[in-house]
C-alpha cells in the first residue's frame, strides 16, 4: 500500500530540486520553464507532491513550549518570559521561500491542458498548503504580508508593510473553503485530500474564532462567531460524511496507544492522513531516545492532575490528592494516562522485570510513553507511521466550536466527545452536570469562560488530554488567552520526604531518597529490599543545593521542583513574535506590534 508513494516522492524530488532554492523575490524559471513544463496532469501532480510537507514523530517532542512538560531545551517562550529574547535575537520564522514555490504553481497551472475540475484538484492542494503556511505565520506574528505571487526582485510590493491580521485570516478561509471544494477525496495515500483539507479547514476556524473572542486586543471580537460558525459547520459535514470513526475495539487499555505505534496507520479509521514510515523504503524515524526518560522534557505533575478517574469523577475532588505517590495517582484513572504515560509495573523490552523510573535534577520523575516504540528491531522502531490527522481531533473541534457559540447539545456531545470518552473506558459527558458544578481548578486557570462554562472546560481538560505530546497545547493555551498558565514552574512526583519508595506497584521498595549531605554507599553496602534487590539511591534536597533529586520542601518532602526561575507573561506581548530587526532594517514598512 505504501509502494506508490515512495516511487512518487523519488520522482518528485528528481524534478523539482532546484525549486525549492531560494526566497520569495528567486525566480524558479532556471529550474523549471512554465512553457515546457506546465502541460500535463503528470506535471501538475509532480509539482504538487513536491509541495507534500507533514509533520512526523518528532512531534511528540513539541510540547516544550507548555505546561504539559518541563524542560532543559533552549525554549523561545521560556526565554521570553525569562527577559532574555527580543527582536534582535529572535529571528526564526520569517521566512518566504516556500510561499514563492507554492505561489509559482498558482501562476503557471492553468496552461495545462486538462479540465477545469483537474486544475481545480491542484490548484486546491497548492492553496491548502499555503493557507497551512500562512496560518502559521499568523500565528507568530498576526500582522504579515499577504503574497499572492512570485515576485521580481525589483517588485516594490517586496518593501511592502505587514497587512492586518483580518485579511489574513479572510485570505486562509477562502484557500482553504475552495481546496474544501475541489480537492479530490480519492488521493494517493499519505498525501492530504478532500477530508484532510477539511480537517485543517475547522481547525483553523476555531483557531481564529477563538482567538478572536478571547483576545480583545484585537478589538475582533463581534466576527468571532462567524469563524467559529465555520469550524463546527465543516466539522459537521467531516462527521456527516461518515468517512472516518474512532478507532475503539473495546480495549480501552490498548485502543488509544495503538494510534501512536502502529507499522501501517492507513487503513486505521480514524486516522484521516498518514505520515508514512518503513525503513526498507528508505524513510524511517526513530525518535525512542528523544521523548524517553531526560533527553529534553519530562511530563508535568499538572498534566496528570488533569485525567479524569475511572468512573469519571475529578481527581482533585479525592482528599489529599496532592500528597499522593507515584503509583497510587495511577489507580483507576483515565485509560489514555497510562498510554500516554509510563505507569507503575511497565515492562520495557528486552527487560524481563518493571521499569524504574530514572530520577534525575531538572526532571519531573515521569516519563513519556507516548511516541516511544517499545521494541529492540531497528525496522520496527523506525517503521511506526504518524497520524498527521485523526477524526478524535474532529470531535473536538466540532464540540469545541458549538459550546463557544452557546448552542451544543447533549446529542451533539454524545457524537463528539462521548465517543472519545467511550474508547478510554468513561462514562458520558452530561451538559447539565458539567455546567452545575464546574471543576474549580480549571475555572482558576481559565477565568475568562464565563457561558456555558462547565462544559467548555471539560471539553479543554478532553482536548489536553486527548492531544498529550501531539504538539496542540501551546496553541490552545494562546488562543484561549491563557499564556498565564506558563508562568508556572513544572513540578514532578511528590515523595513525603527522606525514606524508602515502591515504584513498580509491587508493594516491595524500589528505591531509596537520602540526605543530600550523605554519602551513597558502595555497592556492596547497599540496602537491599525484601527480594534482595539493591535499592537505587538519590541524594535529596532543595533546588539550588548538590543534590540529584530536588523536592520542593528539602529533606520535608514534597514534589519534584525542576527550576527555581521566575515567569513572566506580559499580555498581550508575549502572545505574538517580533517581526526580526534586522528585517525591518531592509523594509521600514514593517512595523512592530504590541510593544516588541
Amino acid at each position: 500500500m505504501k509502494k506508490y508513494l515512495y516511487i512518487l516522492s523519488i520522482l518528485v524530488g528528481s524534478v523539482l530540486a532546484a525549486c525549492k532554492k531560494g526566497e520569495l523575490d528567486r525566480f524558479p524559471q532556471t529550474s523549471i520553464s512554465p512553457n515546457l513544463f506546465f502541460n500535463t496532469e503528470e506535471d501538475l501532480t509532480l509539482y504538487v507532491n513536491g509541495l507534500l510537507s507533514q509533520p512526523s514523530r518528532s512531534t511528540y517532542l513539541n510540547d516544550q513550549s507548555t505546561d504539559n512538560v518541563s524542560t532543559t531545551a533552549a525554549v523561545e517562550v521560556k526565554n521570553i518570559m525569562l527577559g532574555s529574547a527580543n527582536a534582535q535575537n529572535i529571528v526564526a520564522g520569517w521566512d518566504w521561500s516556500r510561499l514563492r514555490n507554492i505561489n509559482y504553481f498558482l501562476l503557471n497551472y492553468q496552461k495545462a491542458g486538462v479540465t477545469t475540475a483537474v486544475k481545480n484538484h491542484y490548484a486546491g492542494l497548492a492553496r491548502y498548503y499555503r493557507a497551512d503556511f500562512y496560518l502559521d505565520k499568523m500565528k507568530r506574528f498576526s500582522d504579515i504580508p499577504w503574497y499572492s505571487g512570485t515576485l521580481d526582485p525589483n517588485d516594490e510590493a517586496l518593501f511592502k508593510g505587514c497587512d492586518p491580521r483580518a485579511l489574513i485570516a479572510d485570505s486562509i478561509m477562502a484557500d482553504l473553503d475552495f481546496a474544501y471544494k475541489n480537492v479530490r477525496e480519492t488521493v494517493p495515500i499519505g498525501t492530504p485530500g478532500k477530508w484532510a483539507v477539511a480537517t485543517l479547514y475547522a481547525r483553523a476556524a476555531l483557531y481564529e474564532g477563538t482567538y478572536r473572542k478571547y483576545h480583545d486586543e484585537l478589538n475582533l471580537a463581534a466576527t468571532a462567531n462567524a469563524f467559529l460558525q465555520t469550524a463546527a459547520r465543516v466539522s459537521g459535514e467531516i462527521i456527516a460524511s461518515k468517512k472516518y470513526t474512532i478507532y475503539n475495539t473495546g480495549k480501552p487499555d490498548q485502543d488509544y496507544g495503538t494510534l501512536f505505534s502502529s507499522q501501517d496507520l492507513t487503513a486505521n479509521p480514524e486516522v484521516i492522513l498518514t505520515n508514512i514510515f518503513d525503513l526498507s523504503k528508505g524513510k524511517g524515524q526513530n525518535v525512542n531516545s528523544t521523548v524517553f526518560g531526560d533527553y529534553e522534557q519530562a511530563p508535568a505533575k499538572d498534566l496528570m492532575q488533569a485525567y479524569l478517574m475511572k468512573d469519571g469523577t475529578r481527581f482533585n475532588s479525592i482528599a489529599n490528592y496532592a500528597q499522593m505517590g507515584y503509583v497510587d495517582e495511577f489507580k483507576n484513572r483515565d485509560a489514555r494516562m497510562s498510554q500516554t504515560i509510563v505507569y507503575p509495573g511497565w515492562i520495557r523490552v528486552p527487560d524481563l522485570t518493571p521499569y524504574i523510573q530514572r530520577l534525575n535534577k531538572n526532571f519531573t520523575g515521569y516519563h513519556q510513553l507516548k511516541g516511544y516504540v517499545n521494541s529492540t528491531d531497528n525496522n520496527t522502531i523506525n517503521g511506526v507511521d504518524f497520524p498527521v490527522y485523526r477524526y478524535a481531533e474532529v470531535l473536538l473541534i466540532y464540540a469545541e466550536a458549538l459550546a463557544e457559540l452557546g448552542t451544543l447539545t447533549q446529542m451533539q456531545l454524545d457524537q463528539s466527545i462521548n465517543l472519545l470518552r467511550r474508547r478510554a473506558g468513561l462514562p458520558d459527558l452530561n451538559i447539565g452536570i458539567a455546567n452545575g458544578n464546574p471543576d474549580i481548578l480549571l475555572q482558576q486557570q481559565f477565568p475568562n469562560v464565563i457561558s456555558n462554562a462547565g462544559v467548555t472546560l471539560e471539553i479543554r481538560r478532553e482536548r489536553r488530554v486527548e492531544f498529550a505530546f501531539e504538539n496542540t497545547r501551546f496553541d490552545d493555551l494562546m488562543r484561549w488567552k491563557a499564556g498565564k498558565l506558563l508562568t508556572r514552574s513544572p513540578e514532578g512526583m511528590y515523595f513525603k520526604g527522606l525514606g524508602k519508595y515502591d515504584m513498580t506497584g509491587d508493594g516491595i521498595e524500589d528505591i531509596i531518597l537520602i540526605d543530600r549531605t550523605a554519602t551513597i554507599p558502595a555497592e556492596a553496602s547497599k540496602e537491599k529490599n525484601s527480594i534482595g534487590v539493591v535499592l537505587i539511591y538519590y541524594r535529596a534536597g532543595a533546588i539550588g543545593t548538590d543534590a540529584t533529586v530536588y523536592l520542593k520542601n528539602g529533606n520535608n518532602g514534597g514534589n519534584i521542583v525542576t527550576e527555581s526561575v521566575v515567569r513572566i507573561f506580559e499580555e498581550p506581548k508575549f502572545y505574538y513574535r517580533p517581526i526580526p530587526q534586522q528585517q525591518i532594517a531592509l523594509n521600514p514598512n514593517l512595523k512592530q506590534i504590541f510593544g516588541w
